[in-house]
């Protein structure tokens, strides 16, 4: 995402914040933020509303303290109003509410960072976003091999077959380095996966290859693991001549910071943010 683009969505979501007149909590009104977040409907808003208040439960917060159910009066034209529902949310609140939408999406992206940084300052926003890019790459690698391992399970291809074929798989990739020879590069001790390591690009890169399996041993009807090993190194072996069509070779990428250390800081940041985010007042009805 360009700078300019950061800037100018920073100005939009600063221009939303409210205080509240007692106690000074920041909060932003749903309705208000809906838009900018890229929902057209209210009633999908309220959903994406209601994935978080459980996320707010489960991580042990009481979710009265972050989101508050209120009614606000608007024009309906002729100097007429209606009442309708709304919300507000402190910034802890808005931020789950961004982590249960699409980083794909650009708005999404920039608030999932924007609404865990204090600061707001531009350089850490943008270093918060490549590092939650990295997390959202790993994590999708994560499910798509999960899937690929349940499905090919199915097809007579056991865990350790599993193991093999996505071995076989990163030695395609990697051009003819295996998993463990890349582990070995770049220092990685044995029980750790070597993706908790790899750049975002790289990552992407086994995901998409991974998919291609997955929806071609569906859609071929393969069985039995030389067959889909097979699959699963063309479908490396293509990723990684795209990648070298852009001068891109993935063995020669350095390391990254280990993700699981990455993990641990954005749940500290986490209760940090709820910390600093405090606690909204008694409900009130609002004009």
């Amino acid at each position: 995402m360009e700078s300019t683009t950061i800037q100018m969505l920073k100005q939009r979501f600063d221009t939303l914040s409210q205080r509240t007149s007692e106690e000074g909590v920041e909060f932003w009104f749903a309705r208000e933020l809906m838009e900018p977040l890229g929902y057209a409907r209210w009633e999908n808003f309220q959903s994406a509303i209601a994935r978080a208040i459980i996320s707010c439960e489960t991580t042990g917060y009481n979710p009265d303290d972050h989101f508050r159910g209120v009614t606000k009066l608007i024009d309906t034209g002729k100097g007429a109003k209606r009442p309708v529902d709304d919300f507000m949310l402190t910034r802890y609140a808005c931020y789950l509410i961004a982590q249960n939408g699409d980083p794909r999406k650009e708005p999404i992206a920039f608030a999932q960072s924007y609404f865990a940084i204090q600061t707001r300052k531009q350089e850490l926003i943008e270093e918060r976003m490549r590092l939650q890019a990295r997390l959202d790459a790993r994590e999708r690698l994560r499910e798509s091999e999960k899937s690929l391992s349940q499905n090919i399970y199915e097809r007579g291809v056991d865990n350790a077959g599993f193991g093999r074929i996505r071995s076989k798989g990163d030695a395609a990739l990697f051009g003819g380095h295996t998993t463990q020879a890349m582990k070995d590069r770049y220092g990685i001790t044995q029980t750790r996966p070597l993706a908790d390591f790899l750049p975002t690009l790289t990552i992407a890169a086994k995901n998409l290859a991974t998919e291609m399996t997955n929806h071609n041993v569906d859609q071929d009807n393969l069985h039995g693991e030389p067959a889909i090993a097979r699959e699963h190194v063309q479908n490396n072996q293509s990723v990684r001549a795209m990648l070298g069509q852009r001068g891109i070779q993935p063995e020669r990428l350095p390391p990254e910071e280990d993700i699981k250390k990455l993990e641990r800081r954005v749940k500290t940041e986490e209760k940090k943010l709820v910390k600093a985010s405090g606690k909204l007042p008694a409900p009130k009805h609002h004009d």
